[in-house]
Parts: structure tokens; sequence; C-alpha cells
């Protein structure tokens, strides 16, 4: 065989033992993952000058196939407030979330508290993602406690109006991009 004809085969060789190789494993494996359509995840403790200890924490998520519809919203949320023996705590299930660049409103029902009367009412929080000097805001500020007051509509809540205490604030806000 010549140089040639031996330069074009080792050519060809390499070229489908190349193809063989990575063709199909980059089109089985590199399938782009569709990022979802919203999300409010995280936990921070609130700032209250006379030590009240007060925790939220978030995994509400809008999958990308309802981006269109936040009431399909999904996931839950915890809050809990408690001052010397005073106190109570609540999980609420999502029932709708709106984001907009670092802000987020979540509203749910609330699935399981040890507040008298709460269980079964709508609650809402807004949560301002800074990255350093997060904030909250919660409905029953303007409506009375959960389960004394009145019920916001879904995807309703107060602005945020408190600090989240320094060194606690880890929330992530995914902004919901609607096709408009």
């Amino acid at each position: 065989m010549n140089r040639r004809t031996r330069t074009v085969v080792l050519c060809c060789a390499l070229l489908l033992l190349t193809a063989g190789t990575v063709g199909p494993a980059a089109t089985a494996t590199d399938v782009p993952q569709q990022r979802e359509a919203a999300a409010l995840t995280g936990t921070a403790k609130l700032y209250r000058s006379a030590g009240d200890d007060i925790t939220f924490s978030f995994d509400a998520h809008l999958a990308a196939k309802d981006a269109a519809d936040p009431m399909k919203a999904t996931g839950t949320f915890e809050f809990s407030h408690y001052l010397n023996d005073w106190g109570a705590r609540a999980k609420v299930k999502v029932d709708c979330l709106v984001t907009g660049g670092k802000v987020a409103v979540v509203s749910g029902v609330i699935t399981d508290s040890d507040l008298p009367g709460a269980e079964g009412k709508r609650v809402g929080v807004t949560v301002h993602d800074t990255g350093r000097h997060d904030r909250l805001g919660y409905s029953w500020a303007a409506t009375g406690r959960p389960g004394a007051g009145q019920e916001p509509p879904k995807c309703v809540s107060s602005a945020p109006f408190e600090k989240v205490k320094k060194g606690t604030g880890d929330f992530t806000v995914v902004p919901w991009q609607p096709q408009l």
C-alpha cells in the first residue's frame, strides 16, 4: 500500500472512530434541561430588637410546563414566631407563586399549625432577595393573624417591610418570564 492510500485509510478510520464515540454520546446525554418557570427557596430569621425567634422557610416552584399559570405552583413554606413562652408555627401548601426579578410573592393554605383557627386559612408572603440584606413581608400584617383576620386572595401579600437577621438569609428567587 502506498503512502497516500495509507494516509487516507488512517484518516477515514480516525473519522469513523471519532464519529462513533462522540456522535451518539453527545445526542443522548447533552439534551438541555428546561429551567423551571419560577421558584422561591431558602430560609431566614427575621430581626426583632426584642429577641423574637421568627423563621421563614420556602420550597416553592412553578414548573416550566405551567409557566402561563402561576396558580399551578407547588411546594410548601413554613413559618414560626416564638418569644419566651409564647409562639406558634405553621406549614403551608403553596397555591400560587409569582416572581419578578428578585421579588417573589407566594401564597398558600395552612395545612398544619398550633395557632388556633389557622388551619385551612390562606396566607401570603413576599420576599425580596437582595443577596445581602433580604427583606420579607406577610399578608397578616394588614389582615390580622392567620385564623383571626381576613384571608388574602391567591398571590397577595404585603410589601417586604421586615429585615432579615444578618447572616441568616439564603433566599433564592428564580424570576418568572411569562410569554406576553
